[in-house]
């Protein structure tokens, strides 16, 4: 007697799913059930079809029904609801929205991919015909039909995570002025506030207002318009209203059958992705994951942990015993000609977890500066503060960052230390890398700090200094100094003459030197060091402080961690 799988839901995990269980077993009975018309397609890529990036929605569908039963010979069910698990029975209730019926469907497993949902707050006003949010096909030909039809000259985007950024950027690309509203105190959450300040800055220069602290309270309308309410009294008219402020996995289908339900919200799952029933997986970003770093709960709702957990969860069904371990995070986001990547935990996460880490900054160059086209990148990594392992890594910048950051991640999961990345060896000519890569140049300054060579102070610590017992050196040019600004009270000497003018520092103050990216800097620590001096290296130098800064002065102040 064949094997009968039923999986919820389709998109990354149940169509993988479904998939992988014809490749191993042509004799099994699959049936797939989707509440709407499409079984699979590229979420990630919905944003730009609405700024016609991607010109064919037809582009959008990965996997179609027809396909599916053609090639894998699966049952696919689109429009009908699984609305209630009978798990006594293994049988499922599904309702054929097509013509109103309900009826009962056996299995001998089944498999949970139901997804997540757009988080919408209780604000009054969101059910206004001009209020979006952005999770599937039918979301994203509203949106489309209503930029296309109705030629909005304003929007709001509520939430600057991954969907709320890349909506900013598409709608700005079809004439819109955006304003982008984020309730935490920097832009794009998987970034520390100084690395998210690059972007930020950035989509500023484009022309996008940004807001954050704060949210909305309230969607009034004025004819035809909204009127956005913040909880700091401002109000904003609009034409339109997009949210982005992340997803909540869909779990309530497992609640009401009696399964399992993490701390954190999403579906209990154990290391085989199976659930508190011993014949229902489930997998995708309705479930619960344990973080790679942290070793503790956690939802990642990302496309390629889903497609991850499809395959184990049907070689499991059948009889495979496969692990799925930890996930750790590793995301990338484009904003206009700028590349945001992340892997691991940031420093809010460390935080919480109560890991005691330290972090490093430096700018190197995406490849050999002799060689046309070379960009700067900004590079952190974040370290356990005793024996150096690599606990997350962030990368800003307009070329390479996706290989840098896999490059990282990769350490990440291997464990290594930043030692470790100094000994990496990456393919290297000029057009493309450095003969010291990024990866290699982060792990040199972060080795350094463990190594006792330097001792480093952040943006933040030199906003809280006491004059009297701290002063601030720039060692850059006299033209830097003078031309690019500086830091506000800060004596200049530039490091070539350092030597000859050390004498001029204060020995009974701790001193914070910095350069223009931290390297100059580095070079005068240990000079005033190896002297008697009690120094300090600014990390990332005086990119990274301005960028902080820069963003500062058009926003909110940010508490010192």
């Amino acid at each position: 007697m064949s094997l009968k799988v039923v999986i919820i839901g389709g998109v990354a995990g149940g169509a993988s799913a479904a998939a992988r269980l014809r490749r191993l077993d042509e004799t099994a009975e699959i049936v797939l059930f989707e509440k709407d018309k499409y079984i699979s397609f590229a979420n990630c890529g919905l944003p730009y079809y609405i700024g016609d990036v991607i010109e064919e929605r037809g582009d959008l569908l990965v996997q179609t029904p027809e396909r599916m039963r053609e090639r894998f010979n699966i049952d696919v069910r689109v429009r009908s609801e699984v609305i209630r698990i009978l798990p006594d029975e293994k049988k499922v209730e599904v309702r054929n929205f097509k013509n109103g019926e309900s009826y009962l469907e056996s299995y001998d497993k089944l498999i949970l991919s139901p997804g997540a949902v757009p988080h919408v707050p209780p604000v009054k006003g969101v059910d206004h015909p001009r209020v979006f949010t952005i999770r599937n096909v039918p979301d994203t030909d509203a949106v489309k039909g209503f930029v296309e039809t109705n030629k909005p000259e304003r929007a709001v985007v509520i939430g600057a995570g991954f969907i709320g950024m890349e909506m900013a950027e598409n709608l700005y690309k079809k004439g819109v002025k955006v304003t982008i509203i984020e309730l935490s105190e920097n832009i794009i959450p998987m970034l520390d506030f100084e690395m998210a300040a690059l972007a930020e800055r950035y989509v500023i220069d484009k022309g996008i207002e940004v807001i954050r602290g704060t949210t909305a309270t309230t969607l009034d309308r004025n004819g035809e318009l909204l009127v956005v309410e913040l909880i700091n009294g401002r109000r904003i008219e609009t034409d339109m209203v997009v949210f982005g402020i992340g997803v909540r996995p869909e779990a309530t289908l497992a609640k009401e059958s009696g399964l399992a339900i993490g701390q954190s919200g999403g579906i209990a799952v154990d290391e085989y992705l199976l659930t508190s029933d011993a014949n229902i997986y489930a997998i995708g970003d309705a479930i619960e994951v344990t973080n790679l770093v942290s070793g503790t709960p956690a939802l990642i709702p990302l496309a390629g942990p889903a497609n991850k957990q499809g395959r184990i969860a049907a070689d499991n069904v059948c009889g495979r015993q496969r692990k799925y371990k930890t996930t750790q995070g590793t995301a990338i986001l484009k904003i206009f000609d700028m590349a945001v990547a992340s892997t691991g935990l940031n420093e809010r996460g460390l935080m919480r977890a109560g890991i005691a880490y330290q972090t490093a900054i430096c700018h190197p160059f995406s490849h050999a500066t002799y060689f046309p086209g070379a960009s700067m990148l900004s590079v952190k990594v974040l370290f356990d503060a005793q024996d150096g392992t690599l606990l997350g890594a962030q990368v800003v910048g307009e070329d390479s960052v996706d290989k840098i950051i896999d490059a990282f991640s990769m350490a990440v999961r291997a464990g290594m230390t930043v030692f470790d990345l100094t000994e990496l060896e990456f393919a290297y000519a000029p057009p493309f890398s450095s003969a010291k890569s990024p990866v290699n140049m982060a792990g040199y300054v972060a080795s350094n700090i463990l190594s006792g060579d330097v001792a480093v102070a952040t943006w933040r610590d030199v906003d809280n200094i006491d004059p009297d017992h701290v002063a601030i050196l720039d060692v850059r040019t006299s033209y830097e100094h003078k031309h690019d600004g500086n830091i506000k009270g800060a004596l200049h000497i530039p490091v070539d003459d350092l030597r000859a003018r050390m004498h001029e520092l204060p020995k009974d103050k701790e001193i914070y030197v910095y350069c223009r990216v931290g390297m100059r800097a580095y070079i005068a620590c240990r000079i005033l060091k190896q002297n008697g001096y009690n120094v300090r290296n600014i990390s990332g130098g005086f990119i990274t402080y301005k960028a902080a800064h820069d963003v500062l002065a058009v926003g909110q102040k940010v508490a010192v961690s």
